[in-house]
């Protein structure tokens, strides 16, 4: 079989890039896979971060061509043209927000009238975390160019299925994201942070954006009792304004407890901030899912999550992590203090390594195999 993948992929940046490399090598042990990905994926004031293209050590893998501009229609029947031309039998798309829709929706019909080739959207989202007016109109026209969908959680599936009548698709668990290689030990790791051995250490990890619900989570450190030795590390690039997170640590006078490495985290630097810790948290206020949590899995980290959109499919109560209500400081910080005070995490540590299993990318592989070959 041979398929065209269009995505944000390497040299771009972030976690979605991330999944697009792991899809393609895995899928490239059985069928022919080419990437196209975008010249510019989103204009300068439509982009919070700082930087759109990989920064760090190169990987060995080969960038991507770079043609996609998402403000620039006539770049769209280019991709579609460049799609079609290497003759696929089907063309994927990784889909997670409505903003893509008119590029991809082009390029998905170009590419299927040129070629013949069937159209493959594996959803991150259907409908976006952040909404507007527009989404539903712009999914809907954008699906209906789609022959198949895969979905990684139960609310995306929900969501689909109030979009379209009858798709042909497949639920497949989100993979976990092996790109960051193996851990490193725990103490060279904290050296190397400036976090010392006998800290109690939760992790928020990736961009921050409102509805990942730090400010919920800077509430909770705030009440963990002072007898525990405990430390907060958020590392990942702002998106939203860093000034009010900062004035809400002064606020609460919770400086000593809260360490800030407030820019975007290359690749080969993952590993470190996964191995210092002891726990990841994920206090979303909204989500589909979550790929951080995928990252906790690979490094075999518990996961103290809130139960919105798929997050408590992944993360089981009691055997991966701790699931509470979302907007709570109280019960979060409650979460907290008994993951340290009752010692979980060696025996949810273990859970993760046996749950870990099912998000295999032969999963995956499999799901695009079975629906391809209808």
């Amino acid at each position: 079989m041979k398929s065209v993948i269009v995505s944000t992929a390497f040299p771009l940046r972030g976690g979605i890039a991330h999944y697009v490399s792991l899809l393609k090598a895995h899928l490239s042990t059985k069928h022919e896979v080419s990437v196209i990905t975008f010249k510019r994926q989103y204009p300068k004031f439509l982009f919070p971060g700082k930087f759109q293209e990989e920064k760090g050590e190169a990987t060995g893998e080969r960038p991507s061509p770079q043609v996609v501009d998402t403000i620039n229609p006539v770049t769209w029947f280019k991709a579609g043209r460049m799609a079609a031309s290497f003759k696929p039998d089907l063309l994927i798309f990784k889909y997670w927000m409505p903003f893509f829709a008119p590029c991809f929706g082009v390029i998905a019909r170009v590419a299927k009238k040129r070629s013949g080739c069937k159209v493959l959207f594996i959803c991150d989202n259907v409908l976006p975390h952040e909404k507007s007016p527009l989404d539903r109109a712009l999914t809907s026209w954008l699906f209906k160019a789609g022959d198949y969908f895969i979905v990684q959680s139960k609310s995306v599936e929900k969501d689909l299925l109030s979009l379209l009548d009858a798709p042909s698709y497949k639920f497949v668990p989100h993979p976990v994201y092996e790109i960051f290689g193996k851990g490193v030990e725990k103490s060279a790791a904290r050296r190397k942070l400036g976090i010392r051995d006998d800290e109690k250490v939760a992790l928020f990890f990736g961009y921050v954006r409102k509805y990942k619900g730090l400010h919920i989570l800077l509430d909770a450190v705030a009440s963990i009792p002072a007898g525990l030795n405990f430390k907060l590390v958020v590392a990942g690039e702002f998106y939203d304004d860093e000034r009010p997170y900062r004035e809400q640590i002064a606020r609460l006078g919770i400086e000593d407890r809260v360490k800030l490495f407030s820019d975007y985290i290359p690749n080969e630097d993952v590993a470190l901030y996964f191995s210092a810790s002891d726990v990841v948290v994920l206090p979303y206020v909204d989500a589909t899912q979550s790929g951080i949590a995928q990252i906790a899995y690979n490094f075999e980290k518990p996961v103290i999550t809130t139960n919105v959109g798929g997050l408590a499919e992944v993360v089981i109560d009691g055997r991966t992590g701790i699931v509470i209500p979302p907007n709570s400081p109280e019960k979060l910080s409650a979460a907290m203090a008994r993951f340290f005070d009752e010692g979980l995490g060696e025996s949810l540590a273990a859970g993760v390594a046996e749950q870990k299993k099912l998000y295999s990318w032969d999963n995956l592989v499999n799901a695009i195999e079975e629906l391809a070959a209808k």
